[in-house]
């Protein structure tokens, strides 16, 4: 079970780093309300789990050998970051706008939890438990963040890097293994 749990935590970690850079610019920005911040987030991550647990489903007509190879998407979502380079968060101001722009930027969150949940079966349970409560954490983090300007500005400097090289290793991840698995 704690192995379970800690690979949520990793697939959390790895595929939602850029929401926490997102989060962190619309707290720092002071014109979204803490409220919508927290409301719209939680929206858009369980609308992305959504996706992810029907696109999941359809994954039974894949055998599971192939599963992995939709790394592919998020290795690809990678190697364009890292070649287009930096994008600026669009700010917002209401709820459904925080959740439009986490599922905008969740492509890589459906992409990464649908072979998983399809591996996963009733143990995808754990993994929404465990993204539930990791939201907070992201939340009570970005906020954190939001107010320590060293880090706003390494966020500032780094962040096109890391987001995509974060993408890259989860699809190398997954896509290893459907061919050693």
């Amino acid at each position: 079970m704690l192995a379970l749990i800690a690979t949520a935590v990793g697939v959390f970690a790895g595929t939602d780093i850029d929401d926490l850079v997102v989060l962190t610019a619309l707290f720092g920005s002071r014109q979204v309300g803490r409220r919508q911040i927290i409301l719209g987030q939680y929206l858009g991550i369980l609308t992305l789990i959504a996706i992810s647990a029907v696109a999941a489903v359809g994954l039974v007509i894949v055998p599971d050998r192939w599963v992995g190879l939709f790394g592919i998407i998020p290795l690809g979502l990678g190697v364009r970051g890292l070649i287009r380079g930096a994008e600026r968060p669009v700010i917002v101001r209401t709820t459904f706008g925080v959740a439009g722009i986490t599922i905008a930027n969740g492509v890589d969150n459906v992409s990464v939890f649908s072979p998983i949940f399809h591996r996963a079966g009733w143990k995808t349970v754990i993994y929404v438990a465990v993204f539930v409560v990791l939201v907070a954490v992201w939340i009570a983090a970005a906020e954190y963040l939001a107010t320590r300007p060293m880090i706003v500005a390494v966020l500032d400097r780094w962040g096109h890097w890391i987001v995509p090289l974060v993408f890259i290793v989860i699809g190398l991840v997954l896509i290893a293994g459907s061919i050693f698995g």
